[in-house]
Parts: structure tokens; C-alpha cells; sequence
């Protein structure tokens, strides 16, 4: 009997190591939560293109926006776990989302492997060039002087970036109306017209609108200054003590999708990470390449999952 478990474990063994070195045989999906255009995109698109370059493997992206990130997600927890389906996750969707979200039909810890972290990215305040708000003071002043009439948008409800403007609403005791959108593209479109007065955006949403000159940025949330952005002083730096909102991305894969396959597509997304083409890259659409172990992200995952918990509960902000 011994004999025949041992027999089994050796084959079991010998199996998952042969769909580790053939793998991959065919395309892999990328599902991006967010419509083309955006932040999500952008950085999903990069890595798809960069990692089939680098590896001859064929990534391809899948765009399935909606709620906030969530849809997207849901696909992916769907999808069967053999390593041909994996989601570009961030915060907004996978530890916020569930705190936000009534009837979410997902838990991230559960549901989800965390495969590897791609980057991060602080939030960043921002209004049109033509606006006139040219300093965070500014609206700040406006908002008290007359509440809910300085509107604000984001990529939709219950993303990181929707939690930022309502923390900063906690944080200066002012109120912004917030007006969600489904994504960033068409958000910013609507900044740039004029159509809204602000938005909190990713920075690689908004990098390039800010090149550009056609966006002017406030400030950025996260508690140190960004790279891609030296000149914009932080929120907290601007009399807001501890004020700190930043989101990461990463490649998730449906619980159950062998761990040899998920140390492959780790060990490539790394490599092509530490490469300066990749970095410049990243650099370039303001989020900064951080890579980790599954180890490592799963465990950022969990924690972050819980913080955000005690920081939705006190914004009060939920939805049907």
C-alpha cells in the first residue's frame, strides 16, 4: 500500500513538473477590469506586450470593465485554474472593493493566487489647465465656502482612487461631490472639458495629460513625493498629517492553478522587471516597478485586505 501512495506522489510529481516546463502551449488571457484607456490598461498592455517579447510567450489582453474593477475580477475567479487566465489586480478591486461591495460574489483571499507584483503608484489630485483651482488651498477654500458644489471624479465607486477623495473630504472637513465614471478615460475626458472640477486619478491615468500640459496636478496622496512628479508636494505635506492613499497592480490567477505554473510566470514577469527597458517603462506612466515572491504579494494582499477594512468602515461609504 506504501509502495502505491509513494508510486502515485512520484507520477503526481513528474506530472507538474512536465506542465511546468511545456507550459505555456497556448495564449494567455490577461482579463484587464478597466476599460481601454486607462491606468489598469495601460500598465496591463505593457506588461502583455514586454512579456511576450521577452519570453515568446503570447499574452493577451482582455478588457472586462465594470463596478469598479469588480467584474473583471469575478471573470477571473471564474475562469478554470490551468494558467491561460490571469487579471491585473489592484487595490481598488480586490481590498477595498470587498468592504465597499454588499453582495460581492468573490473573496480575493480565497478565490485568488497571487501570482506577481508589477508596481506601484501614488494617487494624484488634478484639475484643467483652465481651471480655477490653482493650488489644493484653493478647493479647499471653495468646498467651505460652498459645500457639495466642487465635484471631483474617479474611475467608479469603490476604487482606491473614489476612497481617497472621501478620506480627504475626513481629513479636511470639507465636502466634495463625487461623481464615479466607468474608468478613467472617460473621466479625464470630462476633467479636461471642464464637465467636473477634479480628479483623483492613478498617476499612470494621468501622466501623460500632465506632460502635456493640458492637466494641472495639486498633489499626490502617497506619503512621499513621486519620482515621475518632484515638483507636486504631497497631501500630508500640505498641512494633511499622515495622509497617505497610494494603490500597487499585480497578476492574480483562480485558486487552484498549480504552483509550478505560478513560479514560472512569476520568475518571467520578475526577470522582464528587472530589466531597464521595463523600468523606464513603468517609470514613464508614473508607478514605480516593486516585484515580490507569491510569498511576498500574497501576503501583501491579506494585509492590505484587512487595513483597508478599518479605513472603509470609517469613511462610511458603501454600495448597493
Amino acid at each position: 500500500m506504501l509502495r502505491k501512495i509513494l508510486s502515485f506522489l512520484a507520477l503526481a510529481f513528474v506530472l507538474c513538473a512536465a506542465q511546468a516546463q511545456s507550459y505555456p502551449t497556448k495564449p494567455i488571457r490577461l482579463i484587464v477590469p478597466f476599460p481601454p484607456g486607462g491606468g489598469t490598461d495601460i500598465l496591463s498592455r505593457l506588461v502583455a506586450t514586454k512579456l511576450t517579447e521577452a519570453s515568446k510567450w503570447t499574452v493577451v489582453p482582455d478588457n472586462r470593465g465594470g463596478a469598479g474593477g469588480t467584474i473583471g475580477i469575478a471573470e477571473a475567479v471564474r475562469a478554470a485554474p490551468t494558467g491561460y487566465d490571469m487579471v491585473m489586480g489592484q487595490k481598488d478591486n480586490l481590498v477595498v472593493a470587498p468592504w465597499l461591495y454588499k453582495n460581492l460574489s468573490y473573496d480575493p483571499t480565497r478565490d485568488l493566487v497571487a501570482v506577481a507584483h508589477v508596481a506601484y503608484t501614488p494617487v494624484v489630485i488634478v484639475t484643467g489647465v483652465q481651471s480655477r483651482f490653482k493650488t489644493l488651498a484653493d478647493v479647499v477654500a471653495a468646498a467651505k465656502a460652498a459645500p457639495d458644489s466642487v465635484t471631483y471624479g474617479s474611475p467608479g465607486n469603490g476604487t482606491t482612487i473614489h476612497l481617497a477623495g472621501e478620506i480627504f473630504n475626513g481629513a479636511a472637513n470639507i465636502k466634495l461631490r463625487h461623481v464615479p465614471y466607468k474608468g478613467s478615460n472617460p473621466a479625464m475626458m470630462d476633467v479636461l472639458a471642464g464637465n467636473v472640477d477634479l480628479m483623483v486619478s492613478s498617476l499612470p491615468s494621468a501622466i501623460a495629460q500632465i506632460k502635456s500640459g493640458k492637466l494641472r496636478p495639486l498633489a499626490v496622496t502617497s506619503a512621499r513625493r513621486s519620482t515621475s512628479l518632484p515638483e507636486v508636494p504631497t497631501v500630508a505635506e500640505l498641512g494633511y498629517k499622515d495622509f497617505d492613499v497610494s494603490t500597487w497592480y499585480g497578476l492574480f490567477m483562480p485558486a487552484g492553478t498549480p504552483k509550478d505554473v505560478v513560479a514560472t510566470v512569476n520568475a518571467e514577469v520578475n526577470k522582464l522587471l528587472a530589466t531597464a527597458d521595463m523600468k523606464a517603462a513603468i517609470h514613464a506612466q508614473g508607478a514605480e516597478v516593486q516585484n515580490m515572491t507569491p510569498e511576498q504579494f500574497s501576503s501583501l494582499l491579506k494585509t492590505d485586505y484587512v487595513k483597508w477594512k478599518g479605513i472603509v468602515q470609517a469613511s462610511g461609504a458603501t454600495i448597493e
